[in-house]
C-alpha cells in the first residue's frame, strides 16, 4: 500500500472527462514521475490531489495513509503534509522572501532561511529581504518556492512541470533538492512531459487521455514515451491495444 493512493478517480470539467478511472499507488520515500502529452490530465491530477476547489467534484477515492481525504479542503491536506509546487510560482507584492519561507516552515528560524536558500543556490544575504514579486526572475521565484517547500518538510511533494520557464542552473538546483526530500522520507510526484525530468525519478507512470496506460521503470517508460508518444498522431486518444494491460 502506498502512502498516497488513488482509487478509480474520475473527474469531469464541463463536458470533458479529464481523469478517467485512475488508480495509482505512490510509494513512501520514492521519487515518482507522471509523464504524458499536453492535455493528458497531469496538472488536473495534481490539483485534485492537492484539493484545489475547481477539482473537488470528483468520484472515487484519494487516500493518505489509508484514510480518504477527497472531501478534505486544501488547507487540511496541506496541514497533513501535502504541498504543491506550481508550474508558475505565485508573486506576492511586498512579502519578503524570508517571511514567505517562514510562513510554512516547520522550524521558524533565521537558520532555516539560510539553510534552505543556500540549498537552492540563493545567497541569503542577497535574497532574504527581497520581495517575492516581479523583480525576481522566473528561475529565482521557482527556487524561492522550492526553498519554502524544503523548509516545510512535507510528506508528499507535487511538482507541476518543474522545468517550466527556468534556466539550467535553477533546474539543476531542483534536481539537487530531490535528494533532500528523499533523505527525509518524503514522496515526490513530478508532473511532466519532459524526458529529462522523467530521468530523475525512480518510478514512472504514463498518462494519456486521463488514464494510466503504463507504469514501471523509468528506463522503460522513457523509451516508450520517446518512441511512441512524441510522434503520436492520435494524442490523448489511445488505441485499444495501448489500453490493454498495465505492467508492473
Amino acid at each position: 500500500m502506498g502512502v498516497l493512493e488513488l482509487r478509480d478517480v474520475t473527474l469531469e470539467l464541463g463536458d470533458r472527462r479529464v481523469l478517467n478511472g485512475l488508480s495509482i499507488d505512490f510509494w513512501e520515500g520514492h521519487i515518482h514521475a507522471l509523464i504524458g502529452p499536453n492535455g493528458a490530465g497531469k496538472s488536473t491530477l495534481a490539483g485534485a490531489i492537492m484539493g484545489l476547489p475547481e477539482y473537488r467534484h470528483l468520484t472515487g477515492e484519494i487516500l493518505l495513509d489509508g484514510e480518504p481525504i477527497q472531501d478534505q479542503p486544501v488547507d487540511e491536506r496541506a496541514r497533513r503534509g501535502i504541498t504543491l509546487a506550481w508550474q508558475e510560482p505565485a508573486r506576492f507584492e511586498g512579502l519578503r522572501v524570508d517571511r514567505f519561507i517562514l510562513a510554512g516552515a516547520r522550524e521558524k528560524s533565521r537558520a532555516t532561511v539560510e539553510r534552505v536558500l543556500g540549498r537552492v543556490g540563493l545567497d541569503p544575504d542577497k535574497y532574504a529581504a527581497r520581495a517575492v514579486d516581479k523583480t525576481l526572475s522566473g528561475g529565482e521565484r521557482k527556487r524561492v518556492e522550492l526553498a519554502s517547500i524544503l523548509a516545510m518538510e512535507p510528506r508528499v511533494v507535487l511538482m507541476d512541470e518543474p522545468d517550466s520557464g527556468i534556466d539550467v542552473e535553477a533546474l539543476t538546483r531542483i534536481f539537487d533538492a530531490l535528494a533532500d526530500f528523499k533523505q527525509r522520507g518524503a514522496t515526490v510526484i513530478m508532473i511532466t512531459h519532459s524526458q529529462e525530468v522523467l530521468r530523475h525519478a525512480e518510478h514512472a507512470f504514463l498518462l494519456c487521455d486521463g488514464r494510466i496506460i503504463d507504469k514501471g521503470s523509468v528506463d522503460r517508460i522513457d523509451d516508450y514515451f520517446g518512441e511512441s508518444c512524441l510522434s503520436c498522431d492520435h494524442t490523448n486518444d489511445p488505441t485499444l491495444s495501448e489500453l490493454v494491460g498495465v505492467t508492473e
